[in-house]
């Protein structure tokens, strides 16, 4: 299989349409060849999935002898003026043009399609009647930022916090002191979703789940519970997804998570 057939496999699930204006998903970096002329055609030997794309990542890929890397946060988000080593951004793409490594990232395109982040976010807390918190305005309907949904019953919010840091493993889970003593219908969305807890209130939410929130906001959300599990840990699911789709799609591909944790926090508890 090649750069093109993977992309096509990528993009059939989380089209590059469904992005929001600000991102940059999509190919960052392509696959050359002795001419120096980009390349879709070469083939690819094997995928190294991340987070984020960081020096140790584009080690971990030549190491496992990868030639693509897919992430979900661009590497590229704004645009780069130079290419002297001066930013990680920098000596990342260095590093990985000098070893032929196509670097490709996933991002608002794979929060927004149906079974991406937040979906996953809800597979793993075992929800149920799931549907979009921010449904897009063009079709599927299924599509948008953010999912709702239910627990199978009520459960004490203490119990359900203590569900969140079994499943994600926050380094630290901060939630509200006041709010429903319990919980059933629950919002969600990976990353920096603290901007969307006036739609959860509306999709009428006992408890709201995302990665950031602003110490400010905890005080808007009535008796509604928001949770905040931290950004890595609230999208690192994103790779689980990702695996799921290359490997059901080219079961002869070898295709590894990466084992660097590129969380650039730290809890003083896991000092």
């Amino acid at each position: 299989m090649n750069l093109s057939q993977i992309r096509e496999v990528l993009e059939s699930f989380a089209p590059l349409s469904w992005q929001e204006s600000y991102d940059n998903s999509g190919l960052q970096l392509g696959l050359f060849n002795n001419d120096g002329q980009a390349d879709s055609s070469t083939p690819v030997r094997g995928v190294l999935l991340c987070l984020d794309i960081t020096e140790a990542v584009v080690e971990d890929a030549i190491e496992k002898g990868c030639n693509l890397i897919v992430a979900h946060h661009p590497l590229i988000f704004t645009p780069l003026k130079r290419l002297a080593g001066a930013s990680y951004q920098e000596r990342c793409l260095v590093k990985a043009l000098q070893h032929g490594i196509a670097l490709y990232a996933a991002h608002t395109n794979l929060d927004n399609a149906p079974g991406g982040v937040s979906w996953e976010m809800a597979r793993l807390l075992g929800l149920q009647n799931l549907r979009p918190l921010l449904p897009l305005e063009a079709p599927p309907a299924a599509a948008g930022c953010g999912v709702v949904g239910e627990l199978p019953e009520a459960v004490p919010t203490q119990d359900f916090m203590l569900r969140l840091k079994d499943v994600f493993q926050p380094e630290a889970l901060h939630y509200s002191a006041t709010g429903k003593s319990q919980v059933k219908r629950i919002a969600l969305c990976g990353g920096s979703g603290g901007s969307f807890i006036a739609e959860a209130l509306a999709a009428g939410a006992d408890c709201y789940v995302t990665g950031e929130i602003r110490y400010h906001d905890f005080f808007e959300a009535g008796d509604c519970v928001l949770a905040a599990l931290g950004h890595y840990e609230s999208e690192i699911c994103a790779l689980d997804v990702l695996h799921r789709l290359l490997v059901e799609k080219f079961p002869a591909l070898p295709v590894f998570k990466t084992a660097v944790n590129t969380n650039p926090l730290k809890g003083l508890a896991s000092l």
